[in-house]
C-alpha cells in the first residue's frame, strides 16, 4: 500500500498536467484552454502564466471564427448562414466567458479585451438561416416523398426555432409531419373453421401500440377514417384452430390400512391365560384391515392456434416478411371419489375426495384461453420486424 500511494499521486499529477490550459493550447483546443485558464484565474487573478495563455488562446480562437465568417460570407451560399450564426455565437459566448475575469493585472500591465457587439450580426444570420430553412422546406414539400416530407419538417422546425413568426409556419410543420408519417394497420384475418367472438379479436389487438410507435411510424388497429392511407399492413393470419375433444380418464387405486381391533389373551397349552413376570395377564393386540377404493378422474382438453404474420408494403404492394406464429392452452382438472371405508385414507387423500368433476370449457372458451400467449406472439413478431417499417 505504501508503494501504491506515491504512484497514484504521480499519475494524478500527470493527468492534471495533460488536461492543463497549456496542454490544451499546445493541442490547438483554444476554447478548452480559455475555459481552463479562466477557471484558474478566478482562483488566482495574478497568475501571469494563465493570463498569457488566455491572451494567446483568445486571439487565435477569435481570429479563426472571424476568418471562417469572412470565408462563408464570400462564398455567399444561402445554406451556410446557419454556420455563420454559430460562428458569431461562438465569438459572443467566448467574450462573455472572458469578461468574468476582466480586467487582469499582468506584472503591472492592465489587460482588458475590447468588447464587440455581435448581437446584430447574430440576429441577421439567424434570420437569413431561418429564411433558407423555410424556403428549403417548401421546396422539399414539392418532392412528394416520405423522406422529403420528413426533411421539410425538420427545416420548418429549425426555421421556427430561429425566428418563430413566419406566417403559417405551424401549419407547415403539422402538414409535413402528417405527410411524412408512415401508418401501419394491424388486423386479424381468421380463415380457420372456428369463428371467434369480436371481443376475442379486440383483446388480441390490445398490443400497447404506443410502445411500438416511433417518431415517424405509428401503428393502428382500426382505420381512423375512410380517407386515411396506410403505408404498411401487418396481417395476423389465423389459419388453423385445433381444439381437442373432451377427454376423461379414470384410475382406480385400492388403499389398505391395518388398524387395532381390540385384543385377546395369550393361552397356554391347557387353555389357561398366561401371566407375565409381574403376574399380569398377557394380552395380544388384534388388527383388522380397512380397505377403500380411490377413483381419480382426469378431465383434459387442449387448444392450439397456428398461422403466420405478414408485413406488407402498400405502395407498391409487396410482402416484406412472413413469420409463423402459434399459441396453445390446456385445461386439466382432477377429481376423486372414495368407495369403501374412508378411514383407510390419509389426510391428503381425504382432501382429494372433496373435489368433484367440473363442466368442460367450450371450444370458444379454449380459444379465448389462448389469447395471452397468442397476443405475446403477435407483439413479439411485430417487434422483431420493425426494421421493415420506416
Amino acid at each position: 500500500m505504501k508503494n501504491i500511494l506515491p504512484l497514484v499521486c504521480i499519475i494524478a499529477i500527470l493527468l492534471a498536467g495533460c488536461n492543463s490550459s497549456k496542454k490544451q493550447l499546445q493541442k490547438g483546443n483554444y476554447d478548452m484552454a480559455i475555459a481552463k485558464a479562466v477557471k484558474q484565474l478566478r482562483k488566482d487573478p495574478a497568475d501571469v502564466k494563465q493570463i498569457e495563455i488566455l491572451e494567446r488562446s483568445y486571439k487565435v480562437a477569435n481570429d479563426q471564427d472571424l476568418e471562417r465568417i469572412r470565408l462563408l460570407k464570400t462564398e455567399g451560399r444561402a445554406n451556410r448562414w446557419d454556420d455563420i450564426y454559430l460562428a458569431y455565437k461562438s465569438l459572443n459566448d467566448r467574450q462573455s466567458l472572458v469578461k468574468t475575469v476582466m480586467p487582469l493585472d499582468k506584472n503591472g500591465q492592465m489587460i482588458d479585451f475590447s468588447y464587440v457587439d455581435y448581437i446584430a450580426e447574430m440576429v441577421t444570420a439567424k434570420k437569413k438561416a431561418a429564411d433558407f430553412y423555410f424556403a428549403h422546406g417548401n421546396e422539399l414539400m414539392k418532392n412528394d416523398t416520405k423522406e422529403s416530407y420528413r426533411q421539410a419538417y425538420y427545416e420548418f422546425v429549425r426555421a421556427k426555432e430561429y425566428v418563430g413568426d413566419y406566417e403559417g409556419i405551424d401549419r407547415k410543420i403539422d402538414d409535413s409531419k402528417l405527410l411524412g408519417m408512415s401508418r401501419v394497420l394491424v388486423s386479424i384475418q381468421n380463415s380457420s373453421m372456428i369463428k371467434f367472438p369480436k371481443e376475442f379479436e379486440q383483446d388480441l389487438l390490445a398490443l400497447d401500440l404506443p410502445r411500438l410507435n416511433s417518431e415517424w411510424v405509428e401503428y393502428h388497429t382500426y382505420r381512423l377514417n375512410k380517407n386515411t392511407k396506410y403505408d404498411y399492413y401487418v396481417d395476423v393470419n389465423v389459419k388453423n384452430i385445433a381444439v381437442s375433444p373432451d377427454q376423461t380418464m379414470q384410475k382406480d387405486t385400492v388403499i389398505k390400512k391395518q388398524v387395532e381391533d381390540g385384543f385377546e389373551y395369550m393361552l397356554d397349552r391347557k387353555g389357561n391365560v398366561m401371566k407375565d413376570t409381574l403376574g399380569n395377564d398377557i394380552k395380544i393386540k388384534k388388527y383388522k384391515t380397512l380397505q377403500c377404493a380411490m377413483i381419480d378422474t382426469w378431465q383434459r382438453k387442449a387448444c392450439q392456434i397456428t398461422g403466420d404474420i405478414e408485413v406488407v408494403q402498400a405502395y407498391p404492394e409487396k410482402v416484406l416478411k412472413k413469420d409463423p406464429i402459434g399459441a396453445q392452452a390446456a385445461f386439466e382438472h382432477v377429481s376423486s371419489r372414495a368407495l369403501g371405508d374412508t378411514q383407510a385414507l390419509d389426510a391428503r387423500q381425504l382432501e382429494k375426495t372433496k373435489s368433484n368433476p367440473v363442466p368442460f370449457p367450450t371450444d370458444i372458451d379454449m380459444v379465448v384461453r389462448c389469447s395471452e400467449s397468442l397476443k405475446a406472439a403477435i407483439r413479439g413478431a411485430i417487434q422483431n420486424n420493425r426494421s421493415y417499417i420506416y
